[in-house]
This record gives C-alpha cells, sequence and structure tokens, in this order.
C-alpha cells in the first residue's frame, strides 16, 4: 500500500481520484446475516491496494487548539492522501476557526449555513460540501492513530452496506502539552491508540456490549445502540438513502442516525485498529443523567426503539413502533370494524394503522343511505375518521423505513390484546425477519409481520418482490406463529365462533337458568309426595 504522501491529488480543492470501484455488483454482494460480519475478510492493514475516496467531515465549535491536533494527525495517516479530503465544518466559532498549517494535503474550512446550529446541521453542511463515495464523521477533538482511517476504509471495499465505528478512548485532561508538530511525529513514529501517551479509558458500557455480543457479531437488531459520532464510517449512498443527519437535533444526533442505519438494513462494525484518543470527555459522560433528561424527549419522538418509550404505553410519537395495513377493499363494516377495534384496544398503543380502500366512493351530496352500494365504504369512514391512530390510503402504502415492523392483515381476523406485543416481541427474541400466522382465511394475506430492517436489506442486495420473503428468511429468519397465540378468531373460519356468538351466549344461559328452576321444582314436588321416602333413589336416577 502506497503512503499517502506519494499519492497526492490532483488539487488541494480539486476533484478526489476513486469513485465507486469496480466490486461486486448489489446481486453478488456478500449476504450478511443479521449482525454476523465475521465472513467478511478484511484486506490486512498496509498489504493493500485502496481504492475508494473518502471524505472526512469535521464538525466544530469553538476548540482551536484541539482541531489542530486533530488535523496533524490526520495529517500522519497511512491511507493514501490522493484519496482522502477533509471538510472542518464551522458551526458559529467566535473566533471564527482557521486551518492551520500542518493539515492533511486536501482540507478545506466551510461555514455552516446560518439557518441552524448544532453538530447534525453542521456534518450535513460537511457532508454536502463533499463528493467522496464514504464518509467518515471525525470529532474536533480527537487525536487519531496512524491507520485510523485505513482501518475503517478496508470494511467499505468489501461491502456498501456497513457502518464502521472507530474505538475511542478518553483522556480526563485535555491539555496535551504538545504541538501540531510533535503529534504529528508521534503518529507516524508509533502508529499508537493513544499517541500522546496520556492515561485513558473506554466508555464501559460499549465495551461491556461488545464483550457479551462478540464484537455485536450476535447483537442483531440492537447494533445501533452502541453507535456514535465521534469516530463513524458509511457510505455516502446509504448516508443519503435515511436521508442524512438530522440537523434539527442538537444533541443525541448521533443515536438518532444509527437507528436510522439499521433500519435501512445496515451492518455495524467496531473497528478497535481505527483507535484515537479524545481529548477530555465529552458531556454525555460528564454530565450524563442531565444529557439523557435532554436528550430523551427529542429520541423518543424519533426512535420507537429507545428504552424510556416502553415506560409511556398509552401515548403516540411521530415514528410509531408498528405500521398496521389494512385491505378493506371488497368487505363489510362489521369485520373491518371488529379487526381494527380489536388492534386499537391492545395493550400496545403505539400503533398507526392504514386503511386501504375506495374512499374515493365517499362522495358529499345526495346519496343512498341503506341501500347505498358504497354504504360499507361510508360507515368504515365516517367511523375511524377522527381515530388519530387511523389513516386512510387507495393503495398500499410504501413502507416507512423509519418503522421497525409492518403488520399486514386482513379484514375479519380478530387480535388478542397482547397480539402485538407477542408478534413484536416473537420477532425480537427469536431474531426473525418475517413472522407469520399461517393458514384460515379468505386471502393469501391472513397476518404478517415484516421487519423493516430486514426487507430492506433483501431489496439493498437485490431480491425482487417475488422472491423477497426467500432473502429475508437467509438473512434473519422466519417464525411461525399458532393462531392461537395471537388470534381469537378469524371471519369465515369454521373453527370460530358466529358472528352473532354473545347473543347465542345470552341465550343459551337463560335457558339453562329457566332449565335449573324447573328441575328444583321437580325435586320440591317429588320430595313432597314422598315425604322423603325413595326421594334420594328417584332424584338420584333423574340426575344420572
Amino acid at each position: 500500500m502506497a503512503n499517502g504522501d506519494a499519492r497526492g491529488g490532483e488539487s488541494v480543492y480539486g476533484a478526489l481520484r476513486g469513485g465507486t470501484p469496480g466490486t461486486q455488483s448489489r446481486g453478488t454482494q456478500p449476504r450478511l446475516r443479521r449482525n454476523d460480519y465475521s465472513v467478511l475478510e478484511p484486506p490486512p492493514l498496509g498489504e493493500w491496494e485502496p481504492e475508494l475516496a473518502v471524505a472526512v467531515v469535521i464538525p466544530a465549535r469553538g476548540g482551536q487548539e484541539k482541531l489542530d491536533l486533530t488535523l496533524a494527525s490526520l495529517a500522519a495517516q497511512s491511507y493514501p492522501g490522493g484519496l482522502t479530503e477533509v471538510v472542518v465544518v464551522d458551526d458559529g466559532s467566535d473566533p471564527a476557526l482557521r486551518l492551520p498549517p500542518i493539515r492533511p494535503e486536501h482540507t478545506r474550512l466551510v461555514t455552516a449555513p446560518s439557518h441552524g446550529w448544532g453538530p447534525g446541521h453542521a456534518v450535513r453542511a460537511g457532508v454536502e460540501a463533499t463528493a467522496a463515495p464514504v464518509v467518515l464523521r471525525l470529532d474536533s477533538d480527537m487525536v487519531v492513530g496512524r491507520r485510523h482511517v485505513e482501518a475503517q476504509m478496508r470494511w467499505h471495499h468489501v461491502a456498501d452496506y456497513l457502518v464502521v465505528m472507530g474505538w475511542v478512548v478518553f483522556s480526563d485532561d485535555p491539555d496535551t502539552g504538545l504541538t501540531p508538530a510533535e503529534v504529528r511525529e508521534r503518529v507516524i513514529a508509533t502508529g499508537a491508540a493513544e499517541p500522546l501517551g496520556l492515561g485513558a479509558g473506554s466508555m464501559e458500557w460499549i465495551t461491556e456490549v461488545l464483550e457479551r455480543t462478540d464484537g455485536l457479531r450476535s447483537a442483531g437488531h440492537r447494533a445501533w445502540e452502541v453507535f456514535t459520532g465521534a469516530t463513524a464510517s458509511v457510505r455516502r449512498e446509504l448516508l443519503d438513502a435515511v436521508g442524512g443527519t438530522a440537523a434539527d437535533l442538537v444533541m443525541g444526533e448521533d443515536s438518532e442516525l444509527g437507528y436510522r442505519l439499521s433500519q435501512r438494513g445496515a451492518v455495524f462494525v467496531p473497528e478497535h485498529e481505527a483507535s484515537g484518543l479524545h481529548l477530555g470527555r465529552p458531556t454525555t459522560e460528564r454530565r450524563g443523567d442531565e444529557s439523557a433528561r435532554y436528550r430523551r424527549p427529542f429520541a423518543e419522538n424519533r426512535v420507537p426503539r429507545q428504552g424510556t418509550r416502553r415506560r409511556s404505553p398509552g401515548r403516540s410519537w411521530a415514528v410509531p413502533f408498528v405500521d398496521v395495513v389494512v385491505d378493506t377493499a371488497g368487505r363489510g363494516f362489521d369485520e373491518v370494524s371488529g379487526t381494527v377495534d380489536a388492534l386499537l384496544a391492545g395493550d400496545v398503543a403505539d400503533i398507526r394503522i392504514t386503511l386501504v380502500g375506495e374512499w374515493w366512493r365517499v362522495t358529499p351530496g345526495r346519496h343512498g343511505t341503506i341501500d347505498d352500494p358504497a354504504v360499507d365504504v361510508r360507515l368504515v369512514h365516517e367511523n375511524y375518521r377522527c381515530e388519530p391512530r387511523v389513516r386512510f390510503a387507495g393503495t398500499d402504502p410504501e413502507p416507512d423505513p423509519d418503522v421497525p415492523f409492518r403488520l399486514l392483515l386482513s379484514p375479519g381476523v380478530r387480535t388478542r390484546r397482547s397480539a402485538v406485543r407477542v408478534l413484536t416481541g416473537t420477532a425480537d427474541r427469536e431474531g426473525a425477519g418475517l413472522v407469520r400466522v399461517p393458514g384460515g382465511g379468505e386471502r393469501d394475506r391472513l397476518l404478517r409481520l415484516e421487519r423493516t430492517a430486514a426487507f430492506a436489506r433483501a431489496g439493498h442486495l437485490g431480491a425482487g418482490e417475488a422472491d423477497r420473503d426467500a432473502a429475508v428468511a437467509e438473512l434473519w429468519g422466519v417464525h411461525e406463529l399458532d393462531r392461537a397465540e395471537v388470534l381469537t378468531w378469524v371471519e369465515g373460519d369454521g373453527d370460530g365462533p358466529p358472528k352473532d356468538w354473545h347473543k347465542r351466549m345470552r341465550k343459551a344461559e337463560k335457558e339453562a337458568a329457566r332449565w335449573q328452576k324447573e328441575a328444583e321444582r321437580w325435586e320440591r314436588r317429588i320430595r313432597a309426595l314422598t315425604r322423603g321416602r325413595c326421594a334420594r333413589l328417584l332424584l338420584g336416577g333423574v340426575r344420572k
């Protein structure tokens, strides 16, 4: 692998070499199951020839001295300088930031637009100012080891849906006492994770998660929870697909981005060789409880996987936990309302129901009432038009990529109160990308719960509509539930109760009460006639 100094680009501000390399097409991409990346074999450090260009985006507000050290460590990277661009985004510093003499060859300073502020806003501006196929986000107070960029970039050459996270250690004292020139020399000489030789420690909770999950290989759908923005990289195409960083979040924007990346089927890879020293502990470490308190409402509205949301089970949020789709076309009001009412009354309120139907038939003006051909359409529309958790659509809506699950079921299906909780809990416990309830029903879609991340990855890897389920089975797994676990009955099912089951039950109870009274009357009469003689024998025979 050539040294960065030997492979300079055309100009400091010119276009970088290294677009999308001639690697695998989507159809031949490695097909990773859940978050198990162990089948990938990244090239050994220092023994390969990179092709991909990378844009290192550094959001910054003040802290010129720390920024100088960050850029000095980047100037000593082993990754080719001709494939590396660094963009520092000044997020309203006073005085304004400047570029120091010791910096990577392709380094630019841009100013974040004045219509916003915060790290998410600055990162978005930096990404928009670059064009490299890989984006590496780096804090402005990080001093990184010599192979930091290379260690992350080697993964992006073997698969295009990875999120690679560097390894961060923290110094308690942010003052290093070193000049940028000394930092650059030490990084080149030692290549160490902590090139400054300061006492440091990592985030213990992240270390524990990595140890418990074999480096996230067995973390499944929860791998994104350890994602932090201090140092992480992702393909631009994937970053664009999720909509980039949230410009309206000023704290916790990195975790929220990690969640959205996971929803698009990303695999998270922790890379210990991409190590770096964070100069001082971040606010989330120094003032943990206060930081968590501030982030909580912003995160809960956007991240259904936020654990604290479960403490408010009756709430509705900007992004629901489950999207439910019910096709009402040609179905009666009673079977539709029976299905929808059961869902709305369930013990998981965090759902959004889309009713697909012929709502164009709900017209104003004079129309029939009981004999109206569109009477059932009108009744369903009127019944739910004021329900905030129900919306109407003419065709099946596209899956919302931010919602963890999509539940599809037919009218006439009556779910138990615990159905949504059981379905989603089963999906997470089994690690399944699809949970089905087979058999019965008039339509082919009786009930199925789809994991959005699983279907997104299957689509990214080229699976078409016809073979999407098979791809999900390979990538995540499919689990089948017995109907009795989530359903009470299905319209048209011979094993289920009739529509008027409650009326029949009340009638049977009245009949039973009447015959009980009749039996008691005869018992009293027999006792009176026999004066107790032979009564026991007679009554015993009657009761048998």
